[in-house]
């Protein structure tokens, strides 16, 4: 599949790839010392690992709140940060980066996005998510045609037979955004029992009932159609009786997989595949990329939400003195200073 054609290069303070909830704190700490961010992630919406694969997980040691979910805790994320109207590009994949003579970094996506930064912040967990394929024979022909792992655009399913399969929030949520647009959505799941927020399998439940969905229990085992182009699944059943589901548009969604990707072929010292980092500034090896949460390593290191929120804070001094080397940089409390409540749109 060809490649999307490159677009005008954007031109940021700092790209930041990984929208998890560690990448966006580090959009809040930037934004404070008048750092502008973009943010590239794989997925197609914010909270990283965090929201995709335990949104109503519990979570008991972030500062100050007893407890919150994975979901929630990115919401509020969302918000805080919404005084320095960071800008992402969901969806994409940095595929390639290098170092531009006058300073700074150009970074381009499989999409045909292209940045330049003064500097980089790898907040990308374990590596960047990339969705579990089904063990399904000649998948790889209808992908990006009739295959998706990810809704870019809604409207291209708009009149199409969507094949939904899984039943966890990502399958549930695109049942009930597509229910209104598709000709008809089926949704097939192994069991009749589901990971997804109780909400959302009610609403699709009330759809089955109502005709307006299908529903089927079952996997699948094989694609038909030509050039690419579904006409059809064939499914089984537990006691290995086959049907047949009629659709031109199929969305397998079994989950994430972390690989570190193109960012171990830049040139950066690891250790055991996460990126090696001082505890003064958490750069990386490579001067002007950082990492922080999850994918870094020092000695000490804790793969917690905390740790990375002080990270990024520490992250962001240091980007203050690349992006504005002439200006000096006074610390300053968000609880007393009046500069920083404007920031902030509190004053």
């Amino acid at each position: 599949m060809n490649k999307p054609a490159p677009s005008p290069t954007i031109k940021t303070d700092a790209v930041i790839i990984g929208a998890g909830p560690v990448g966006l704190f580090a959009v809040f700490e930037l934004g404070l010392v008048d750092v502008k961010a973009h943010l590239v992630d794989i997925l197609d919406r914010p909270g990283g690992q965090c929201a995709e694969l335990y949104p109503e997980k519990p979570i008991y040691d972030i500062p100050g709140i007893t407890v919150i979910n994975g979901q929630e805790l990115v919401d509020k994320l969302m918000e805080q940060i919404k005084p320095f109207a960071p800008e992402f590009h969901f969806g994409e994949r940095v595929d390639g980066l290098e170092r531009l003579t006058g300073g700074g970094f150009r970074l381009t996506t499989d999409q045909g996005t292209a940045l330049e930064a003064k500097l980089i912040v790898i907040a990308a967990g374990g590596g960047s998510f990339e969705p579990k394929k089904p063990h399904v024979p000649g998948i790889d022909a209808y992908e990006g045609k009739s295959v998706f792992y990810s809704v870019r655009k809604v409207d291209q399913f708009r009149g199409r037979r969507v094949l939904i399969v899984g039943g966890g929030d990502s399958a549930l949520d695109w049942v009930l955004s597509l229910a209104p647009v598709a000709s008809r959505v089926s949704l097939m799941h192994r069991r009749d029992a589901f990971r997804a927020a109780p909400d959302s399998v009610r609403k699709m439940k009330e759809l089955v009932e109502a005709g307006k969905i299908d529903f089927m229990l079952g996997q699948m085992a094989a694609l038909e159609g030509e050039g690419g182009k579904l006409a059809r699944v064939i499914a089984r059943r537990d006691d290995n009786s086959t049907f047949t589901i009629e659709a031109d548009a199929l969305m397998p969604f079994f989950g994430l997989t972390m690989k570190l990707g193109p960012v171990a072929q830049w040139g950066i010292n690891l250790h055991e595949e996460r990126i090696s980092v001082d505890t003064a500034k958490f750069e990386s090896s490579e001067p002007g990329i950082f990492a922080v949460g999850d994918i870094n390593y020092y000695p000490g290191k804790l793969k917690l939400i905390l740790s990375g929120f002080h990270e990024a804070a520490l992250m962001a001094q240091a980007a203050h003195a690349i992006v504005h080397p002439d200006k000096k940089l006074i610390f300053q409390y968000t609880t007393t200073s009046t500069s920083l409540h404007k920031k902030l749109g509190v004053s």
